[in-house]
């Protein structure tokens, strides 16, 4: 997978804010006391090693994660400046909420608040769904030989 850029001053991420304004969920920073339910929900639907960028988005400080709550239920999350300093990612919607737009707007969300914070530029390491953020906010493909920052990340292994 293909490290990207995406530039925050560009007529994309206009686009993008409109089409991701109307979804009926709430966009929200998370707050610190919801840490262990955030961390345990992102565990339990992605992986570990994104339960640990989770916890180091709540170390920021604001806390640099961003989640979608309905009713009192956590739906996705995402984050930034966590692998590295404008970095977005990780991101994630619960499988049973996808296709409502939930992704998308937190995404626009998370980029918004990124360039509030002064980047001008947001990576997305090791980005999965290229397509979507190329059409979505414009993302160029970093051209790199190997991983990037994630050559050889140590992970978990099997029991």
């Amino acid at each position: 997978m293909s490290d990207l850029l995406v530039s925050l001053y560009s007529t994309k991420l206009a686009e993008l804010k409109e089409k991701a304004g109307s979804i009926g969920i709430v966009i929200r920073p998370a707050l610190p006391p919801e840490l262990h339910v955030v961390v345990t929900w992102v565990r339990e639907h992605f992986s570990e090693n994104w339960a640990s960028e989770v916890s180091v988005a709540f170390s920021r400080q604001p806390v640099a994660c961003l989640i979608a709550v309905e009713d009192g239920k956590l739906l996705g999350f995402a984050c930034y400046d966590t692998t590295a300093r404008g970095f977005f990612g990780p991101t994630g919607v619960d499988p049973a909420a996808r296709g409502k737009g939930i992704g998308l707007a937190l995404f626009s969300a998370c980029l918004q608040t990124m360039k509030t914070l002064g980047h001008a530029y947001a990576f997305i390491g090791d980005a999965g769904p290229v397509d979507f953020y190329v059409k979505t906010a414009g993302a160029v493909e970093i051209p790199a030989p190997d991983k990037g920052i994630y050559e050889g990340m140590l992970r978990s292994q099997p029991k």
